[in-house]
């Protein structure tokens, strides 16, 4: 298991925090590329200090993985990718998009970057109806309600996206890049639907049941073929993570995990700090060791904690470097290191 963490594109003092903390493996975003303007800037990041007309590209990704080598820290995934709605849509344009990705997947074999991580929640991305709830000591964390999401505007007309036209979709674009993948030793990484929902403000969402994950690695058998088992969205799917975690993990589908908790529903819950969810995350741990889990995880969803400005829900500093050592702790249990 490698313990990773979420890096933006230019150095912070998180980089630094990292190296002290034992780890040397990081995630990437990538400077202007879809995640990283998505819901980084729109969360209040400041705005990027380095452009590159295609941030998915061969040189960025090398720059970034240089500047990374120069703080001691490797790239073990990267966590973005092109624009891809109208992949996930099924709209013109479409073959363009997947163009970038295979672009981006050959740029990563060649600079032996072996995860890339990509959703397909269509139009948005990981939906939240409250940044601010109040846990444990006053810390600030996120929260979601269906009542809440329902009282939003919708995205998109009613009716407009289909559950059919996104499965299509995915479909082609499997169909289009895994072989490439394949070629370039690189693993594709779903990431589930957040919350794991029917539909989140008229836009559908697929990838909301183990049952889905299920069915895309069936789409297109292949070890190129791979989920992120996030376990904030699939402890909301299952009362039994460890199982889900056997059952996928035997079939060598888990290329990267997302090691986070919840309190409640999918209708109604609360990001916790990691020791105080509803799950067993040592039962966890142990069920990756069992299945030979050895690719990239990484702590998400924090809490924001004394002193600390919310201005990037869910991924301040101190709540991280909590999250780092207690699955440090939890590894060298299970894995002997």
């Amino acid at each position: 298991m490698k313990l990773t963490e979420l890096v933006q594109s230019r150095p912070d003092p998180l980089w630094t925090l990292m190296k002290q903390c034992g780890v040397d493996d990081a995630v990437a975003l990538l400077d202007g590329a879809e995640q990283e303007t998505r819901w980084l800037r729109a969360a209040g990041a400041p705005p990027p200090t380095f452009t590159d007309e295609r941030p998915w590209g061969e040189p960025a990704i090398r720059a970034l993985q240089d500047r990374l080598a120069d703080h001691g820290l490797r790239m073990a995934a990267i966590e973005d990718t092109p624009p891809l709605d109208a992949v996930r849509l099924g709209l013109p344009g479409r073959d363009e998009q997947i163009s970038h990705v295979i672009e981006q997947v050959r740029a990563m074999g060649r600079l032996g970057v072996p995860v890339l991580c990509y959703n397909w929640m269509a139009v948005t991305s990981w939906a939240r109806t409250d940044v601010a709830v109040r846990i444990r000591g006053g810390a600030l964390s996120t929260a979601y309600s269906h009542e809440g999401d329902e009282a939003l505007p919708p995205l998109v007309e009613p009716g407009s996206v289909t559950e059919e036209q996104l499965w299509d979709g995915l479909a082609y674009f499997l169909d289009a890049v895994v072989p490439e993948a394949e070629q370039a030793g690189v693993r594709l990484a779903l990431h589930p639907d957040d919350p794991p929902r029917t539909s989140s403000r008229g836009v559908p969402r697929i990838i909301r049941s183990v049952d889905a994950f299920r069915r895309v690695l069936d789409l297109h058998p292949s070890p190129a073929n791979a989920i992120t088992l996030c376990q904030g969205n699939v402890a909301l799917m299952t009362d039994d993570l460890p199982a889900v975690i056997r059952e996928l993990g035997r079939r060598d589908a888990i290329a990267f995990v997302h090691f986070r908790d919840v309190r409640g529903t999918v209708d109604d819950f609360v990001e916790t700090f990691h020791d105080d969810g509803q799950t067993d995350l040592d039962a966890c741990v142990e069920a990756y060791a069992e299945v030979g889990f050895d690719g990239p995880l990484r702590p998400d969803h924090v809490p924001t904690m004394a002193d600390e400005v919310n201005h990037r829900p869910g991924y301040a500093t101190l709540g991280r470097l909590f999250a780092l050592g207690y699955i440090t702790a939890l590894r060298q249990v299970h894995y002997g290191r």
